[in-house]
């Protein structure tokens, strides 16, 4: 009691008959608390300069180190119905076993020899882009004889040219033999008719050179008709040239058109026949998807889909499979605040559900039924449940973990750091102050040097 009041009860009341009164306020009683006092707070200041291991606590749980062996459900790429079970839940599968038979739902895929009629399709287009080739080679066989029968023509045509032009020439020099000849008997039948006309000649001599003279006059006519009926000669020939060139160039190039046009059919064709080659592999390779067929070697541990002519649309889950062959890790999650503690190969404790331990935060050297582990993964990006996510592979210099742990189970993490006094742990939890940050000296060092 604090005896604050005037009206003091013990001044009033006799107190020493009760034997609480005669407990409390015993001298040899007082001296044994007082000296238990002192040893306990003697303790308690010992204790506060122990060492103690920081830790930053999480709280996971069991996974795979890799993806490839975590549980994963098997979906199938088509949409399909249900038609024969091969395993039961539970029972081991190897790489390849057939796990169910679907059959197709879609009408386009239904024809049970659709396979074979596609190839019946792509074995025709294929004959017929072999009639393309030869079509090609036969045009192109014809072209080359055009080009040759062309060159024949033109020869022949200006080998005419060439005798037209020797024939004109001819001609000229038969005209200019028969004006020389025309001045000659004009000559001759001027004098004639002179000495007609002074008595020396008669009339029918006149009249003789006046017949050579209109003969010869005769002779320039048609030598001047012959004259141009070469040269038109030349012309003639010369258009014959044009027209051989332009007929013949019309036949080349249809029938240049003709093997474009073979060619492109026979293009066209080719792209069918892979096409159907595509369609054919695509279908051999759809009915190949009708057995959905183990990934890895695993056990079946739930069938999603169940029961016999169940449908279901592509890419849905249809069973669940766990692979055999794992390694265990760790999957846990921490604070953002302790996110700078950890690094990677950082030492970490784990505490498995289900698994008998005795664990010491402080010291984990003296802790029973835990596991080592180290830090192989930490994710830069917060999860949705605000917290950061780290990996932790078994830690192979220590005891190894229980194989009796299982994919999924519960699993509690402490990230062991620094050695500090047990009073600066008190002094920093009260101040809620985060453990101290450091940097580890090297890679692979569980703890390093304060900053």
């Amino acid at each position: 009691m604090l005896n604050i009041s005037k009206n003091q009860l013990n001044k009033k009341v006799s107190l020493e008959q009760f034997k609480a009164y005669k407990k409390a306020f015993s001298a040899k009683d007082s001296k044994v608390f007082n000296k238990l006092l002192t040893i306990f707070s003697i303790i308690i200041i010992i204790a506060l300069f122990l060492p103690w291991t920081q830790n930053v606590r999480g709280r996971g749980f069991v996974t795979t180190l890799t993806p490839d062996q975590r549980p994963q459900t098997i979906q199938s790429p088509i949409p399909g119905r249900i038609e024969k079970w091969h395993v039961t839940e539970g029972q081991f599968v190897k790489k390849g076993d057939t796990i169910l038979h679907i059959s197709e739902i879609k009408n386009e895929y239904q024809d049970p020899n659709l396979v074979a009629r596609t190839n019946v399709q792509r074995d025709a287009k294929s004959k017929s882009v072999l009639s393309y080739i030869e079509k090609v080679s036969a045009l192109e066989g014809q072209i080359v004889a055009l080009k040759n029968e062309e060159q024949l023509k033109l020869s022949q045509a200006k080998n005419k040219l060439e005798q037209a032009h020797f024939k004109v020439v001819s001609d000229s020099m038969d005209l200019e033999a028969i004006k020389s000849n025309l001045k000659i008997t004009e000559g001759q039948f001027i004098r004639t008719q002179t000495l007609q006309d002074e008595g020396l000649k008669s009339v029918k001599d006149v009249e003789v050179t006046r017949v050579k003279l209109q003969e010869s006059q005769a002779k320039l006519i048609a030598a001047e008709n012959k004259l141009l009926t070469s040269e038109n000669n030349i012309i003639n020939a010369r258009i014959e040239i044009s027209r051989i060139g332009a007929e013949y160039a019309d036949k080349i190039a249809k029938a240049n058109s003709d093997k474009f046009t073979a060619e492109t059919n026979r293009y066209d064709a080719e792209a069918q026949v892979s096409k159907l080659e595509s369609q054919s592999t695509n279908y051999q390779m759809r009915s190949d998807m009708y057995f959905i067929k183990a990934p890895q070697d695993g056990y079946i541990t739930k069938a999603i889909k169940g029961g016999i002519g169940e449908t279901f649309k592509e890419g849905e889950q249809i069973v669940g499979i766990m692979p055999a062959n794992y390694q265990h890790a760790v999957e846990t999650y921490i604070n953002p605040i302790d996110l700078p503690l950890l690094h990677i190969s950082d030492e970490v404790r784990i505490q498995f559900d289900g698994w008998p331990s005795i664990f010491f935060s402080g010291w984990p050297n003296t802790s029973h039924g835990t596991f080592a582990g180290k830090v192989v993964a930490i994710e830069s990006f917060i999860s949705p449940n605000g917290k950061f996510r780290v990996l932790i592979a078994p830690f192979s210099e220590e005891t190894p973990w229980p194989e009796k742990v299982s994919v999924g189970s519960g699993a509690n993490t402490f990230a062991l750091l620094e050695d500090v006094p047990i009073w600066f742990e008190l002094w920093r939890n009260l101040n809620g102050f985060p453990p101290n940050y450091y940097q580890p000296e090297e890679t692979g060092n569980t703890k390093g040097s304060k900053k």
